[in-house]
């Protein structure tokens, strides 16, 4: 059961093309945002969508992957772990980050 600790499995299409940072040590990052579709009837039996919206980052191969062959609008398939992280923004407020790790991804779709 350990394999099962925070794990994500997503499929969705991205919302933008992915934002692609290569650091100082050569190690590629890549950052994007997946839009996730739901439904359910309401109370009076009505169908509703319901979009939602998550930041994912890829690291080293996976983000060089995304460079290479994911643009705004693919569909994709990821596994990956969910991690918090705070930074100070322009006011000296502190904000917090909810983002995917990804660590694995399939391409679907043409």
């Amino acid at each position: 059961m350990n394999s099962l600790r925070n794990r994500v499995q997503l499929i969705g299409n991205l919302g933008n093309d992915p934002e692609i940072i290569t650091l100082e040590s050569g190690k590629k990052l890549a950052k994007f945002s997946l839009a996730t579709n739901d439904s359910y009837k309401d109370a009076s039996g009505e169908k509703v969508n319901q979009v939602q919206w998550h930041n994912l980052v890829a690291w080293n191969k996976a983000a060089e992957i995304i460079e290479q062959y994911v643009t705004k609008g693919k569909e994709i398939a990821i596994d990956g772990k969910l991690t918090t992280r705070s930074y100070e923004d322009k006011d000296g407020q502190k904000r917090y980050v909810t983002e995917v790790v990804v660590n694995e991804l399939l391409m679907l779709g043409k």
